[in-house]
């Protein structure tokens, strides 16, 4: 980013500093505190007593020095809460006005910047999150993603979108970044070019993205980030909050005639400012270390941690021979907040070790060598131990203003629930929870999905959450999970432990299980369903 836009953004930073103090002391309402610190990043936690700040990483890459600010900031302002969120972010939770306020500003000296990590902004643009280093991958997409992201900060205070955009990049057909279904996605291939597809997401009316353009090179994404934004400013709603996402583009323009869209914005783009936004060579270079020697790498198609089956293998080969990158995934995507301090006290002499977030709330430690991986192995020992406990969960309804549900709450008392059970590794899949339809759990991909709901017994709205099966993301198999009705979230541990006992009975895993078995799933769900 370049230097005037990063003093344009300090100089806001008074605004936001003197709103903030006029909210805490009751001068501000909630709404309209809102409706101004969502582009700042931050928002008030439910109760209006304290903040929640959202640390943009642009393709979840987390350097040594942005790590080393992480750290001291948690020391400086006695941090408790931290959650990794699906759009790979870092969020500091329970935050008071002056920590805000502060740990925002001395954020930007490391490059850290929260502007438009909420709101109607271009929000934080998405990378597989070992790009650059897994095996198989097609090619390393993270040094485009992050000059698109470059680009995108550019317009935030110029351009006035509908509504927020999510840009994501997918290194390979494991697809993690949901790029063929997002607001606008790069889809790498094995030739060493993107298709692209757009306006696709999550939350309320989920929809496929549309391809719109095939074997684009690498170069020339910025057109077609450009053409995107042109596109959504053009055909986006304006005028209802709740049609405004890029995806109710293929409703009122239907597929084909939103394709033809796109593809007129993108001429006119190109035709405009002719090679203006072609990325030079000399703009992209590896963030793995250049003397690194690959090893085999033969585009296998790869699946990301953790395999289908199993989460207990956390160190992973790179293609670089010699290193290794460890998985750590911490229960609900909430990491102890003293666990950034003890990975940076491993990783802070090692030549090109960095940490990445990634869109399933993992943490990737990456670059490191035999030795470093055993001592990251050793302390996240407290992650995720079995597929399961990798599930996927917002930060829920406990904090979250708009949040219906304590989705946190729930995945701690399912696994709660099992844990004396014993169930092996695989017999439970993972699963998304999500405390209302925003999706921020992305439950519709999940192979069991919950969204936040309520169900009335007896006169009275008791917690409860729909219930969603069949979710995959994997390119060529998408698929949003089919919704079978509503359960009670007292109800939901049980139905695990009986359906961890029905598969364990047959030595199978989930996976296996359900191939032949959806009918016996609806059987057992039914129990619960209301």
């Amino acid at each position: 980013m370049n230097q005037s836009l990063m003093t344009e953004f300090k100089e806001d930073l008074k605004d936001f500093r003197e709103m903030t103090e006029k909210f805490y002391a009751k001068e501000v309402s909630v709404k309209d505190y809102k409706g101004f610190s969502g582009g700042f990043g931050s928002y008030a936690q439910r109760g209006a007593e304290a903040s929640m700040l959202r640390l943009r990483m642009p393709g979840g890459r987390i350097t040594k020095e942005k790590l080393k600010f992480l750290v001291d900031a948690i020391a400086a302002y006695d941090v408790r809460r931290v959650h990794l969120t699906t759009c790979q972010t870092v969020q500091f939770h329970d935050l008071g006005m002056k920590a805000v306020c502060d740990i925002m500003e001395q954020a930007m000296e490391v490059g850290i910047v929260t502007r438009g990590g909420g709101g109607d902004f271009p929000r934080n643009v998405m990378v597989s999150p070992l790009s650059g280093v897994e095996q198989g991958e097609y090619f390393d997409v993270l040094p485009y993603a992050e000059r698109a992201g470059d680009y995108l900060m550019g317009i935030i205070k110029t351009v006035k979108l509908p509504r927020k955009l999510k840009v994501g990049f997918s290194n390979s057909p494991a697809n993690v970044t949901h790029a063929t279904f997002r607001d606008l996605g790069f889809v790498a291939k094995e030739n060493g070019r993107f298709d692209v597809y757009s306006a696709g997401g999550l939350g309320n009316n989920y929809k496929m993205g549309v391809k719109v353009a095939e074997d684009v090179k690498p170069e020339e994404v910025l057109y077609y980030v450009e053409a995107m934004v042109r596109t959504f400013t053009t055909y986006g709603n304006y005028e209802s909050r709740a049609k405004s996402r890029t995806r109710y583009m293929q409703e009122t323009l239907g597929v084909e005639g939103y394709k033809k869209a796109y593809q007129e914005k993108l001429m006119e783009v190109k035709a405009e400012v002719k090679d203006a936004l072609l990325i030079k060579e000399t703009q992209v270079h590896s963030k793995q270390g250049d003397d690194a020697k690959e090893a085999g790498n033969d585009n296998k198609n790869v699946t990301a941690y953790p395999q289908t089956e199993s989460a207990s293998e956390r160190v992973i080969a790179q293609k670089q021979a010699g290193r290794y990158a460890v998985a750590y995934h911490p229960i609900g995507g909430m990491v102890p907040a003293q666990k950034f301090g003890e990975i940076y006290a491993v990783i802070k002499d090692a030549a090109n070790a960095e940490v990445r977030v990634a869109p399933d709330e993992t943490l990737y430690i990456i670059n490191l060598e035999e030795e470093q991986a055993e001592k990251i192995h050793k302390i996240t020992a407290d992650g995720a131990k079995n597929l399961f406990e990798t599930s996927v969960s917002c930060i829920g309804s406990t904090v979250c203003q708009i949040g219906l549900r304590d989705s946190q709450g729930l995945l701690a008392s399912i696994i709660e629930a099992v844990e004396p059970y014993h169930f092996a590794d695989g017999v439970l899949p993972r699963i998304h929870i999500s405390g209302c339809p925003s999706s921020c759990g992305t439950h519709q991909i999940g192979k069991l999905g919950f969204r936040g709901a309520s169900k009335s017994v007896n006169g009275k709205a008791e917690p409860a959450f729909a219930f969603y099966v069949n979710g995959q993301d994997a390119q060529g198999e998408e698929r949003f999970g089919e919704e079978w009705g509503i359960m009670l979230a007292t109800d939901i541990p049980k139905f695990f432990i009986e359906l961890g006992k029905v598969i364990s009975e047959k030595k199978l895993t989930y996976e296996q299980w359900y191939e032949n078995n959806q009918d016996v799933l609806k059987e057992i769900a039914a129990t619960y369903l209301q």
